[in-house]
């Protein structure tokens, strides 16, 4: 160690040199690397939900959740395990994936399951939706509505029709989620006995029930 030290000092100009070299090269690669604020720290995960208004929890679970699970989604590439939630009228699965997966090529494996879904789902939900990529920390912001005035189903349409374009035109925003949120409703009460006495079944009426509902990506009748 000291002819280490003893040659450092008789060559004080080369190592003066150096160090400002190695110096000047450090400070100009870390101003043009690549470094994220919030790091993600996450597993690749892609999101599907599908709006079954109508159906019960136990409904959304059997009639959508399941059957997407072990029919279209069971054995995407680089799948490491599946969650689901199903509550009324809103299905919700998180497909996790293997550390190092590129999101982009993940998403393209589900959405190549996902379209076959208008075939394989029966015609009492929405198109399934796959939500766009969300990072660890995406939500920077809690806001919570109440009044005295107006219904909850009147405040679910100011914040899905108001509040939400607003948020959504901020710059940066990726995505803004409503939670709790009641949506107006078109039901058909079914009499059994009325079906009975006229000969029709219960799968009859959902399918003409679904059949007349016309949707759109501009709006729905």
């Amino acid at each position: 160690m000291r002819w280490l030290i003893d040659g450092f000092l008789k060559a004080r100009v080369p190592v003066v040199v150096i160090a400002a070299a190695l110096l000047f090269v450090g400070y100009k690669d870390v101003r043009d690397m690549p470094v994220d604020t919030l790091p993600e720290f996450g597993p690749t995960t892609v999101e599907i939900q599908t709006e079954a208004l109508g159906l019960s929890a136990n409904e959304v679970e059997q009639l959508i959740t399941v059957p997407m699970e072990q029919d279209l989604l069971n054995g995407v590439a680089w799948l490491k395990y599946i969650r689901s939630n199903s509550s009324p009228g809103l299905s919700s699965i998180q497909l996790i994936f293997e550390p190092g997966t590129d999101p982009y090529r993940a998403r393209l494996a589900v959405q190549e399951r996902v379209s076959q879904a208008k075939v394989a789902l029966p015609g009492v939900s929405s198109p399934p939706q796959m939500l766009q990529p969300l990072s660890s920390t995406n939500r920077v912001m809690i806001v919570g509505l109440s009044s005295t005035e107006l219904t909850p189903i009147e405040m679910s349409v100011l914040a899905r029709w108001t509040i939400r374009p607003r948020l959504m035109g901020v710059p940066g925003d990726a995505n803004v989620s409503i939670w709790g949120q009641r949506e107006r409703q078109l039901q058909i009460l079914v009499d059994p006995t009325h079906l009975r006495d006229t000969g029709v079944s219960l799968l009859q009426v959902v399918e003409t029930g679904a059949n007349a509902l016309w949707v759109s990506p501009l709006t729905f009748v």
